[in-house]
């Protein structure tokens, strides 16, 4: 049962952080673990990416275990109990699904997504004058700038449809030409980052997660220039950059 494997896990990091156990885990506080809760969420998502079943399972469980470890932590100090860090999990997920265990009704996850949102609203805390108040600012860009187009789509700030929302990436791209010929950089540069955000909004209407799709075209681009770093030290010399733009088409097209 998960649940007789939970308490299992419970009781071996109290076993690693109690008298005689790891002097590692006895010494780690919640700012120590901080960058592994980080790296175990990326490393996660890589091995959910690379399609390794055994790897996804192995990673998820090692998020976990930090998340536990932080939770015992903040047992210890007697912020809140591991009880209370489920139990709360549990009564915020059932209290955001009243089209479910209540009267409300969705019809579809766009409705379902709205009746989460407007229930957080009316849980979110006193002081906050906005619904974008509470995004962390240290997510990564691409993924807060995700998270604030859907909290501004949340109250009905949002186009109907895609076209609009293409037009928009082109709008703003002719923007940057204009600054960029203009001789005006910084300019350039900032309608560069609206862009960006244009791009991102596009991505949600796709229903495309930004941060994925990005990792996914580097990706690419690292397999491509592998064959043309390969043809390059085949060569001995220096290629020109229309020879290894050909390599490149060559590349692109076997992966087509």
């Amino acid at each position: 049962m998960p649940s007789a494997a939970f308490q299992r896990l419970l009781e071996l990091e109290l076993r690693l952080r109690g008298p005689g156990g790891c002097p590692w885990d006895a010494e780690q506080t919640i700012e120590t673990l901080k960058p592994h809760l980080l790296e175990e969420t990326y490393e996660a998502l890589e091995a959910h990416s690379s399609g390794d079943v055994d790897e996804f399972r192995e990673e998820l469980g090692d998020l976990l275990y930090v998340l536990l470890f932080i939770a015992v932590i903040a047992e210890e100090q007697g912020l809140f109990t591991v009880r209370d860090w489920i139990q709360g999990a549990y009564d915020k997920i059932y209290r955001r699904h009243p089209h479910v265990f209540g009267e409300l009704a969705a019809e579809n996850a766009g409705d379902a997504k709205r009746v989460w949102e407007e229930q957080k609203r009316k849980e979110g805390k006193k002081d906050r004058d906005s619904v974008l108040d509470g995004i962390p600012h240290s997510l990564p860009a691409l993924m807060r700038a995700r998270r604030v187009q859907e909290r501004a789509a949340a109250i009905g700030f949002d186009w109907e449809h895609e076209e609009p929302v293409f037009a928009k990436v082109e709008e703003e791209m002719e923007e940057v030409r204009q600054s960029w010929r203009a001789g005006d950089t910084e300019h350039a540069v900032s309608e560069l980052g609206d862009v960006l955000f244009a791009v991102v909004n596009l991505l949600r209407f796709l229903n495309r997660n930004p941060e994925e799709v990005l990792v996914g075209t580097i990706k690419k681009f690292e397999r491509r220039f592998r064959v043309v770093e390969r043809a390059v030290n085949e060569q001995g010399r220096r290629m020109t950059l229309d020879e290894m733009d050909s390599v490149w088409e060559r590349a692109k097209a076997d992966e087509g």
